[in-house]
């Protein structure tokens, strides 16, 4: 059976670097949510929502994060580069997927920090997959937002223009025409943990 015929691999990337600067320098990751650490709950829901490959960009209190955290099974990326904003994240993650053993058809990048994003939001934006050429986003009330899918023939243009604190940003607005809008508004909310009044929103 050939890899044209197989269902497509969508890796799961997690961007998990920040150093909650809003929150007292406390690292995202390591956040208390539901009696573990936020990472530990968003690797989750990449792999209920059908990613079986995860890789973890860590950067803020890494070591930290690998000695606290229990990830068996996720390829932890270091970004020592992670103070420069999630550019420099989204780069080594991907350089990471270029890596890894199996032959990757996308990478779907959720972010550790918005746990009212879960499985059945990851479900339906890896499920827009139709091609290496894929670009798909999860949208809320008709805002583009997480999870983002990009087919791997994708990777090396975001890459390229993932600086700074844009994240994918600025290679979205210039594809936008390309983009497969999947609707989460019913499954998901898209709040991020910034500051210390979001924390009411973990458990």
């Amino acid at each position: 059976m050939t890899h044209e015929t197989q269902e497509p691999l969508v890796a799961g990337l997690l961007l998990a670097a920040g150093g909650g600067r809003r929150l007292g320098g406390r690292p995202k990751a390591l956040l208390p949510h539901r009696g573990r650490p936020l990472v530990e709950h968003a690797v989750r829901v990449l792999r209920e929502g059908g990613c079986e490959v995860v890789h973890v960009v860590l950067g803020a209190a890494a070591e930290r994060v690998r000695a606290e955290a229990s990830l068996p099974g996720c390829v932890l990326v270091d970004n020592p580069d992670w103070a420069e904003g999630m550019g420099s994240s989204l780069r080594a993650g991907l350089a990471s997927l270029r890596a890894e053993a199996l032959p990757v058809d996308a990478a779907l990048v959720s972010l550790v920090d918005q746990p009212g994003i879960g499985p059945a939001a990851v479900a339906r934006v890896r499920a827009a997959y139709r091609s290496r050429e894929a670009l798909a986003a999860a949208s809320y009330d008709g805002e583009r937002g997480h999870p983002v899918l990009f087919g791997a023939d994708r990777w090396a243009g975001i890459a390229a223009a993932a600086l700074g604190d844009q994240g994918a940003r600025a290679y979205l607005r210039e594809h936008r025409g390309a983009i497969t809008l999947v609707d989460c508004s019913d499954v998901a909310e898209p709040y991020d943990i910034d500051t210390e009044a979001d924390l009411v929103h973990l458990e």
